[in-house]
């Protein structure tokens, strides 16, 4: 069983459900007032109609404007869709754009607490177009790694992931694309991370001289966070993915061939209107539920595929996820949470 030493998920990753107002400034206050978190990552759709995810970070926040970045499209950061407060319990959007705070529409945002308890660390460099290492505070070797260009020109989103292949640290996947994963020796430099720094190599994805990045980094923490691999059967009773806690959020990509970033949470509907889950895709700014279907189930230990889709679940294909806890489904006091006490 998978012990854990986070007993409450909610102090380090929050799913909150929001319906704008059209004004141009609203405060979001999490739902689950348990427990207080102040975010530093916030990732926000649309769902009622499409537009883009919008990601927001409080490292590169100026004190009264977070710059956003759009993980659908390979864009440079901007400032007039701010967020404009990380707050103690929830943060504060400075717009009425469509894809923040339309008036009636229906949103989600998902966000996380920056820290090395949880596994998750936020660091920014300026490229010099020479492989290098550049630090970070995790004390543990990252599983999932993200890169994005902010100032100097138009880029893709480069990800790591340590399941990716057998040797991850040589290819990389694309999260504003479908494609499949790629060699790539001059993203990652063909060097693993270490609990300490990671590398980048001389690709303008990851380095280009005097452009600006942000980096997007998260270890796993048995019962709270998980970055793995499964290999679909291509059957509706699917593969069951062991996690080791309850999800709350979990991201899909399949590997050795084309396929969107699926994601799903516990707070949307699932078997929407459409006959599908309430699947997002990270890669696409389409209306939730209506470009595909991850129909899964979130389980006590894990999540099950329930559908033959090939974006998901092909016949042998090969897949990595990305999942957080709703749950642990083993506490650190080493009783499963659904047992009586």
């Amino acid at each position: 069983m998978a012990y854990t030493s986070i007993d409450d998920p909610s102090a380090y990753f929050k799913v909150q459900l929001y319906t704008g107002d059209g004004n141009s400034s609203k405060a979001i206050t999490f739902d689950d007032t348990d427990t207080n978190m102040q975010p530093d990552f916030v990732w926000i759709k649309r769902r009622d109609d499409a537009d883009s995810h919008m990601l927001y970070d409080s490292v590169r926040f100026d004190g009264s404007n977070a710059y956003w970045l759009q993980a659908n499209v390979n864009s440079l950061e901007g400032s007039d869709r701010p967020l404009t407060a990380f707050g103690s319990d929830g943060f504060t959007i400075g717009s009425n754009n469509s894809a923040l705070n339309a008036n009636t529409s229906t949103y989600v945002a998902w966000c996380w607490k920056k820290t090395a308890d949880a596994g998750f660390d936020i660091v920014t460099a300026t490229g010099n177009a020479t492989a290098k290492t550049i630090s970070h505070s995790l004390s543990a070797v990252p599983h999932w790694m993200i890169s994005k260009e902010r100032t100097g020109s138009v880029n893709d989103w480069t990800v790591y992931h340590h399941k990716n292949t057998a040797a991850p640290e040589t290819d990389s996947l694309i999260l504003n694309e479908t494609n499949t994963t790629s060699d790539q020796n001059t993203h990652w430099n063909d060097t693993a991370p270490t609990s300490s720094v990671f590398t980048v190599g001389t690709g303008s994805v990851v380095n280009r001289n005097s452009s600006t990045y942000v980096y997007y980094l998260w270890s796993e923490k048995k019962g709270f966070s998980k970055f793995g691999s499964y290999t679909g059967n291509g059957n509706n009773d699917g593969t069951f993915v062991y996690t080791g806690f309850s999800p709350a959020w979990i991201m899909i990509k399949r590997t050795d061939g084309t396929g969107p970033w699926g994601m799903n949470d516990i707070k949307r509907d699932f078997n929407d209107e459409y006959g599908n889950d309430a699947s997002v895709y990270a890669n696409t700014s389409g209306t939730e539920g209506t470009s595909g279907s991850l129909n899964v189930d979130f389980l006590s230990n894990g999540f099950k595929l329930r559908s033959d889709n090939n974006e998901y679940n092909n016949n042998n294909g090969s897949y990595v996820y990305m999942a957080f806890a709703d749950s642990p489904f083993v506490n650190s006091n080493k009783i499963p949470n659904n047992a009586r006490q």
